[in-house]
C-alpha cells in the first residue's frame, strides 16, 4: 500500500469514510482513508479497488453519545467535539472526534484556509489489519480501527480521530435473534412444557424477537428502578429465554432464582454518555434497530402481505403483481416466495408474462385499441382451424387473455363449456331481459355460425329454460315448436324495474303504465312481465286487468271518489288536486265560479291586492283561465263513469308553473332557440324526478299504435283540449291591443254606430276590431253561431245568449225565458283559433315537467294565489289586502315578539298559509315539530342576537303544516332527504300556540322553553360521552383501555405508571354514572314538556290529509291519504287508484325500511267544522252513461275503466282515436264502437 503523503479536504475525507470497511481490505491492501488516490489516465476516471464483500456504509447518528459543536461561531479550543454513529448495514460503530486543544491562533475555516485540509498521521494510527497481538484480523471477534489526521494549516491545531469499532452483537447471537428455525425451536420447547398456558399464542417472528429485546433495553435506559422479569414470562420465554443466556448476560442481564435482573445503567447521565454500560446498551439498541430495518428472514410475511393487499385494492392488475412477486422470489432466491408463486399459479392466476405470451401465441397486438372480444375470438377460431393440433395450447392462451380482460365471453369460448345460466346467456350472446322467442332466434344464429357446436347451443337453451322455468323453451327443445312464452318472475320485476317485491298492486300497475308510455311498441313484453308477477302473487286484480283490461273495484260507482291519471311526473299535482276537491267550500266556489268571478274593470284592478302586492290584468286573466280548467276537472270528477279522469295538461301547467317562472322560460326559449331542461341522461332531457318520456306519437296528437283506440263517453271531453284563451296565455297579448282594451268604444257612441254601418256595407273587406266592453269576447263568453243568411240580408247572431262561460257544461242551465235578443254584431265573426303546432305542444309538456320541480310550498302558494286573483273580494283589511273565501278558509295570522337592544318588546303581525316544521335533527312527534315554529329562539337584530317567539292570533279553519325534509349536506355539497319519523296525532290542540294574555299560559311557555334549553345542553353532553372514534360510548372505551393496561402489566417489557389503571376504572365509573344521570334527566324533562299543556284542549283540530313521499331529495313518488269524517274511513289516493286504508299503521307508524314513505304535508281542520269543510265523495254519474252489467260484472259496482283518451298522457287531442288505460292497459274498438277486451 502506498501511503498518502499529501492530505485530504474534509468533504473528500467524509466521502471516503463511507467506502472504508476495515473488515474487508482489498487484495492490494488499498485503504480508502490513507492510500494514495489512483491517477487519472487519458482523462478517464480512475478505477478504485473494491472488494465485493465491502460495505458501503449508511451511517446513522447515535445522539446520546455525541457532543456536537455549535453551528454558528468559532470552535471552543478547550472542547473535544464528537460524533457517534453506526452503520445500518454492517452495524459497525464510528466515533469521530475533532480536538482543537494544543494551540493555534486562527482555526479553519479562515480567510487563508476556507476549510480543513487533513494530513494522515501514521505514527498515531492503528489500523485493524495491523493487530497488535499478531493474529489474523478475520479471527478477531472484537476489533477496532484507529486513524489520525492533523489539519495542515499552520494556524489551525485541529486533530481528527476516526475510530471504527466492531458490532457488539456477534454473528451467532444475531442468528439466535433472527433465524426462524431457532426461534421456532425454543418457542415450541417452551410451549410443550405448558401447552395450556400458551394456548392460542403463535410462534413469534424475528421482528417480534428483535423488537421485544430492544424494548427491554430501552426501558432499562429510561427507568431508574426497573422491574425484574419473571423467568416464566410468556413473551420472554417465547422470544428469548435460557437459550439466549450468553447474549443476555453480555448485555447486562443476570439470572437470579426465578427472575432475570435487568441491566442497571446510570439513567441520570446526560449526553454525551461515558458510562460503559450505558454505551454498551445504546450500541446494542441501535444494532437491534438496524436488524429490524433489514427485516431479516421476514421477507415472506411482509412481501406476501403487500402482494395480497395489492390484489384486494387493485384486482384488475393481478398479472402485474404476480409477475412482480415472481421477480422478487427470483432475486432473493426465496424458496418460500417461489412456493407462494406456485400456489397462486395453481389457483388460476396468471402473470403479466403469461399474458404477453398468450397474445404473442395468437399473434395479437395487446396494445391495439381495435382489439375487442369478437376480434380475439375470431383470431382464435381461425388459428385453431389452421393448426388443430395446437388447440389445447391456443385455448389456454385464449383463457389467459379472457381472464386478463375480465371477459366472460372469451373465457366461455376458451372453456368450451356452458354450465350455468349466466354462461348460457353469454354463449348465445343474449341478456337477461330478452324473452324466450329471442333466445330461440339467437340459438339459430349460433347454430349457423358455429357448425359442430349444436350440442353446446342446446345445452345453453336448456339451462336458460331450467333457470326461467320456461315451459315454452322446454316445449321447443322437445318438439322444435316454441310454446307460449312466459317470463321468469325475477325477470319480470327487473323488466318493470321494481326492486321491492312487497309493494302493492297499484304500484305494479303504475310501473306498467310508465313503461308503456315510454315504449308502447313493447306492450307484449310488458304484459308478459305483468302476467308473471300476477301469477307469482296470485293477484286477482292484476289477472283481471290482463284478461279484461280492467282492475275490478269493490266500490259502487256513486259512492267512491275517482282517481287522477298521471300525465307525466304529476303525482304531487294529483294529490294536491284531490285534496282541494275534498274541501267542500273551495269545490263549491270553483263549480259556481261565475258567481265569485271578479269582473275585469279598471276600478277592480286598482283595488286588487293579493299577497301585499298589486295584481295585473294579465295575472287575473291567467288565474281565471286556471279556475275554469279546475272547474272542468271537478265536474268530470263528479260525473265521470270512469274510475279515473285525466287533468288537462294546461291545468297542470297553470298549477305547477308560476307566472314568473313561465315568463322566465319564455324568455329563455326566445333567446336560446330551444326549450330549457335539467340536463340529459342517455341523450334525453331530464325534466324532473322519475322523468316520464311522453310517446312521440302522442306528442303529435296521433294514435301511438293502430290497435289501440277508444271512444269518448257521454260527451264529456276528458282530454286536455286547448282553447283560445290558453293560447293567449301561451303566446301573450300585443301591448298595443291591451291599450285598446282599456279604451273600449261605447256601443251607443256615434263612432261605434258608424263602424257598424260600415260593416253592413262592406263587411268582407274590413279587418276585425275590438268589441265594446259589454260585448267584448273574453275567456268566459261565447259568440253565438251565425243565423241563416241570404244575399238580401246580413248575417246575424242567433237571438239567444247562453251563460257567460267558455265551457258548455253547467250545473244550473239557464231557462229559455232568460234569453235576450242580441244586438247586431259590431264586427264580423272572429277568426277561428289557430291549431297548436307541435312545437307549442312540446313547449307545454316541457313547462309541466319543469314545473313539477317547483318546491311544494311554491305550488300550493301558486294555487291559492291564483284562486284569490280570479275571484272578487268580500272586503279589504286596513292594509288594502283582499279578504275573500280563500283567505278566510286557508290563511291565519301570527304575531312575532322580538326584544330589541333597548329592551322594548316589538310585535309584527302577518298572514300565514301554512306552518313549516323541521325533522332534520331527529324523530319527533307533531307537537315537538310545531314547537320549533313557535318556541323562543335567537334572531339577529342590529348585529346582535335577541330573543324572539311567535304566537297565533287567528287560526284558519283549514290548517296546513309543511314538513321540511330536504336538507343540505355541507361536506358533500348536495341535497338529501331527511327520513326521520314524524309522529302524527289524529287530533291536536292548538291552545298552547295561541296569542294570549293569560299569565298561566305565558308562564308555562317560559318553563317549557327553559326545559328545552336544558335538554339541548344534556343532549350535547351525552353526544360527547357516547360518540367516539371507536364507535363506543366513553365508559366502554375507558373500561376497554383499563383491561388492555391490565394485560400489558403482565408483561414486564411494558412499564405502566402507578395508579393509571385505577384512574381509568374510576373515570369509567364516573362517566357511566353521568350517562345514567343524563338519560334519567332527559326522560324527566321530556315527560314534563309532554304534560305541560295536556289540560289545554279548547282549540282542537283533526287530521284530514297526509301527503306522502317515497324516494330521495331528487326523485320519488307522491300520494295522499284523506279522511272521510262522515264515513269514518281513510282513503289512499295514488294517481289513478283510490282505495280504502284498512291498516292505519301505514299513516301513523314508522316504516323500518331504508327509504320509508314519509309525510311531507299535513292538513288539519277545525274540529267543530270538519263535517262542513270536508266532503271527499261527491259523485253524480248520469244513468245513461253508467256501465251496463255483463256476464263478468253482473252487479252495479264501479269498475276501473281501462279506456282513456290519449290526452290522458299528454293533454292533446287525437281525434278520438287513442284510448289510454288508467294503469296502462288498452282496449280496441270494433267497427261498431263496442269495447273489446284483450
Amino acid at each position: 500500500m502506498i501511503e498518502l503523503k499529501g492530505g485530504k479536504t474534509a468533504p473528500l475525507l467524509l466521502d471516503d469514510l463511507s467506502n472504508y470497511d476495515p473488515r474487508r481490505p482489498t487484495a492490494a491492501l488499498f485503504n480508502h482513508l490513507v492510500s494514495l488516490p489512483r491517477q487519472h489516465e487519458n482523462g478517464g476516471v480512475p478505477s478504485i479497488p473494491w472488494y465485493r464483500a465491502q460495505c458501503k456504509h449508511k451511517w446513522a447518528i447515535k445522539d446520546s453519545q455525541c457532543n456536537l459543536p455549535l453551528i454558528i461561531g468559532r470552535p471552543d479550543p478547550n472542547v473535544v467535539s464528537t460524533v457517534a454513529a453506526f452503520c445500518e448495514h454492517c452495524r459497525c460503530h464510528l466515533d469521530l472526534s475533532v480536538d482543537f486543544r494544543g494551540g493555534g491562533t486562527d482555526f479553519c475555516p479562515s480567510e487563508a484556509s476556507p476549510l480543513h485540509h487533513f494530513r494522515y498521521q501514521p505514527e498515531l494510527s492503528r489500523p485493524r489489519y495491523k493487530a497488535e497481538n499478531g493474529s489474523k484480523p478475520d479471527n478477531l471477534q472484537d476489533w477496532e480501527d484507529l486513524t489520525w489526521f492533523q489539519c495542515s494549516s499552520i494556524d489551525c491545531s485541529a486533530k481528527l480521530e476516526i475510530r471504527i469499532r466492531s458490532p457488539r452483537l456477534r454473528p451467532e447471537w444475531v442468528n439466535l435473534l433472527t433465524d426462524q428455525s431457532l426461534i421456532k425451536s425454543r418457542s415450541e420447547s417452551a410451549i410443550s412444557d405448558d401447552p395450556a398456558r400458551f394456548e392460542g399464542i403463535a410462534v413469534p417472528q424475528p421482528c417480534d424477537v428483535l423488537s421485544n429485546l430492544r424494548t427491554y433495553i430501552m426501558n432499562a435506559l429510561k427507568d431508574p428502578s426497573p422491574r425484574n422479569i419473571q423467568a416464566n414470562n410468556k413473551r420472554w420465554l417465547l422470544c428469548l429465554g435460557d437459550p439466549c443466556s450468553e447474549l443476555l448476560e453480555y448485555i447486562g442481564f443476570r439470572r437470579e432464582d426465578d427472575s432475570w435482573l435487568v441491566p442497571q445503567p446510570d439513567t441520570s447521565e446526560l449526553p454525551p454518555i461515558s458510562n460503559p454500560l450505558n454505551i454498551l446498551l445504546d450500541d446494542v439498541e441501535k444494532e437491534l434497530l438496524a436488524l429490524l430495518l433489514q427485516r431479516p428472514d421476514d421477507e415472506r410475511r411482509v412481501t406476501k402481505f403487500a402482494y395480497e393487499r395489492q390484489l384486494v385494492v387493485d384486482p384488475d392488475n393481478v398479472p402485474y403483481y404476480l409477475e412482480s412477486l415472481q421477480t422478487i422470489a427470483d432475486g432473493r432466491k426465496s424458496e418460500e416466495l417461489h412456493t407462494l408463486v406456485a400456489i397462486e399459479a395453481s389457483s388460476g392466476k396468471v402473470s403479466a408474462q403469461d399474458v404477453r405470451d398468450a397474445y404473442k401465441l395468437l399473434d395479437l397486438d395487446m396494445a391495439s385499441a381495435y382489439l375487442d372480444e369478437d376480434v380475439i375470438i375470431g383470431t382464435f377460431q381461425s388459428r385453431v382451424a389452421d393448426a388443430p393440433r395446437q388447440e389445447a395450447e391456443l385455448r389456454r392462451a385464449l383463457q389467459i387473455i379472457g381472464q386478463d380482460r375480465s371477459s366472460e365471453k372469451i373465457q366461455f369460448m376458451a372453456s368450451k363449456t356452458v354450465t350455468n345460466y349466466e354462461q348460457a346467456l353469454s354463449w348465445l350472446g343474449a341478456t337477461t331481459d330478452m324473452d324466450d322467442e329471442f333466445i330461440v332466434a339467437m340459438y339459430k344464429v349460433k347454430e349457423e355460425d358455429n357448425l359442430g357446436e349444436e350440442a353446446t347451443a342446446r345445452q345453453a337453451v336448456s339451462l336458460i329454460a331450467q333457470h326461467r322455468k320456461s315451459a315454452a323453451l322446454k316445449q321447443w327443445l322437445d318438439t322444435g315448436v316454441l310454446g307460449e312464452v312466459e317470463m321468469d318472475v325475477s325477470q319480470a320485476y327487473n323488466r318493470l324495474q321494481i326492486d321491492d317485491r312487497t309493494i302493492g298492486d297499484d304500484f305494479v300497475l303504475s310501473a306498467f303504465t310508465l313503461f308503456y308510455q315510454e315504449s308502447p311498441s313493447q306492450v307484449d313484453d310488458l304484459r308478459s312481465a305483468l302476467r308473471a308477477i300476477a301469477k307469482d302473487r296470485k293477484s286477482q286484480t292484476l289477472l283481471n286487468f290482463l284478461d279484461s283490461g280492467m282492475a275490478s273495484s269493490e266500490y259502487p260507482l256513486g259512492e267512491w271518489p275517482v282517481g287522477l291519471a298521471n300525465i307525466g311526473n304529476t303525482c304531487y299535482l294529483n294529490s294536491l288536486l284531490q285534496f282541494y276537491f275534498t274541501m267542500k267550500p273551495l269545490r263549491e266556489l270553483v263549480l259556481d265560479f261565475d258567481e265569485h268571478k271578479m269582473t275585469l274593470t279598471a276600478e277592480n284592478l286598482v283595488k286588487k291586492v293579493v299577497g301585499s302586492r298589486k295584481i295585473s290584468r294579465q295575472e287575473v286573466q291567467r288565474a281565471q283561465s286556471f279556475v275554469y280548467r279546475l272547474q272542468k276537472l271537478f265536474e268530470s270528477m263528479i260525473t265521470s263513469p270512469r274510475a279515473h279522469v285525466a287533468p288537462e295538461l294546461e291545468l297542470a301547467r297553470l298549477t305547477l308553473v308560476t307566472q314568473p317562472l313561465e315568463a322566465a322560460l319564455r324568455r329563455r326559449s326566445t333567446t336560446t332557440g330551444h326549450r330549457p331542461s335539467l340536463g340529459e341522461i342517455n341523450g334525453e332531457p331530464v325534466m324532473g324526478p322519475l322523468p316520464l318520456s311522453i310517446p312521440e306519437a302522442a306528442m303529435n296528437g296521433t294514435n301511438p299504435t293502430e290497435q289501440l283506440a277508444g271512444p269518448q263517453m257521454n260527451g264529456v271531453n276528458e282530454s286536455a283540449e286547448m282553447d283560445n284563451s290558453s293560447e293567449e296565455t301561451l303566446l301573450g297579448n300585443d301591448p298595443a291591443e291591451d291599450e285598446v282594451d282599456r279604451d273600449m268604444l261605447d256601443p251607443n257612441s256615434e263612432q261605434c254606430q258608424q263602424q257598424q254601418q260600415q260593416i253592413f256595407e262592406d263587411k268582407e273587406n274590413l279587418p276585425p276590431f275590438k268589441e265594446p266592453s259589454e260585448c267584448a269576447r273574453t275567456p268566459d263568453s261565447n259568440l253565438r253561431p251565425l243565423g241563416e243568411s241570404s244575399p238580401s240580408r246580413t248575417n246575424e247572431q242567433a237571438p239567444v245568449v247562453e251563460p257567460n262561460r267558455d265551457f258548455p257544461h253547467s250545473n244550473s242551465p239557464k231557462k229559455a225565458e232568460e234569453a235576450v235578443i242580441a244586438l247586431p254584431p259590431s264586427r264580423p265573426p272572429p277568426f277561428p283559433p289557430r291549431p297548436r303546432t307541435d312545437d307549442q305542444k312540446q313547449a307545454i309538456v316541457e313547462e309541466v315537467q319543469i314545473g313539477a320541480q317547483q318546491d311544494v310550498t311554491e305550488v300550493i302558494s301558486n294555487v291559492l294565489f291564483q284562486l284569490e286573483c280570479a275571484i272578487k273580494a268580500d272586503s279589504f283589511d286596513p292594509s288594502g289586502e283582499q279578504i275573500d273565501l280563500i283567505k278566510q278558509l286557508f290563511f291565519g295570522k301570527q304575531r312575532s315578539y322580538t326584544l330589541n337592544l333597548q329592551g322594548v318588546l316589538r310585535t309584527k303581525e302577518q298572514f300565514f298559509s301554512s306552518l313549516i316544521v323541521d325533522v332534520a335533527s331527529g324523530p319527533k312527534d307533531i307537537y315537538e315539530a310545531l314547537d320549533g315554529a313557535f318556541d323562543e329562539q335567537e334572531v339577529e337584530v342590529e348585529g346582535s342576537l335577541r330573543p324572539q317567539y311567535t304566537t297565533i292570533t287567528r287560526l284558519p279553519p283549514v290548517l296546513k303544516v309543511m314538513v321540511q325534509r330536504v336538507q343540505f349536506d355541507q361536506e358533500k355539497a348536495s341535497a338529501f332527504k331527511s327520513i326521520n319519523h314524524l309522529g302524527l296525532k289524529e287530533t291536536i290542540y292548538m291552545d298552547r300556540y295561541m296569542d294570549s294574555e293569560d299569565d298561566d299560559l305565558i308562564q308555562r311557555r317560559k318553563e317549557s322553553w327553559e326545559w328545552k334549553r336544558q335538554l339541548r345542553q344534556l343532549a350535547a353532553r351525552r353526544a360527547d360521552l357516547s360518540k367516539t372514534e371507536l364507535d363506543m360510548e366513553m365508559p366502554d372505551v375507558l373500561t376497554a383501555a383499563k383491561e388492555f393496561l391490565d394485560q400489558l402489566s403482565e408483561d414486564d417489557a411494558f412499564e405502566i405508571p402507578d395508579g393509571l389503571q385505577q384512574d381509568m376504572e374510576k373515570a369509567a365509573v364516573q362517566s357511566r354514572a353521568e350517562l345514567t344521570f343524563i338519560d334519567d334527566r332527559i326522560k324527566d324533562l321530556t315527560a314534563c314538556i309532554s304534560s305541560q299543556f295536556v289540560d289545554k284542549r279548547e282549540v282542537p283540530y283533526r287530521l284530514q290529509s297526509v301527503f306522502i313521499h317515497v324516494g330521495s331529495a331528487t326523485f320519488g313518488h307522491y300520494w295522499i291519504y284523506i279522511r272521510d269524517f262522515e264515513q269514518n274511513v281513510w282513503r289512499k289516493y295514488n294517481d289513478e287508484s283510490v282505495s280504502a286504508v284498512t291498516d292505519l299503521s301505514q299513516i301513523f307508524d314508522q316504516d323500518p325500511s331504508d327509504r320509508p314513505p314519509t309525510p311531507y304535508f299535513l292538513v288539519y281542520v277545525k274540529d267543530n267544522l270538519a263535517d262542513r269543510l270536508v266532503d271527499p265523495v261527491c259523485r253524480n254519474v248520469p244513468e245513461d252513461v253508467r256501465p251496463q252489467p255483463g256476464p263478468e260484472h253482473s252487479d252495479t259496482p264501479m269498475n276501473d275503466v281501462v279506456v282513456d283518451d290519449n290526452t290522458a298522457l299528454t293533454g292533446h287531442e287525437d281525434g278520438g282515436q287513442g284510448a289510454m288505460a288508467a294503469t296502462g292497459g288498452w282496449l280496441k274498438a270494433d267497427n261498431k264502437g263496442q269495447k273489446v277486451a284483450w
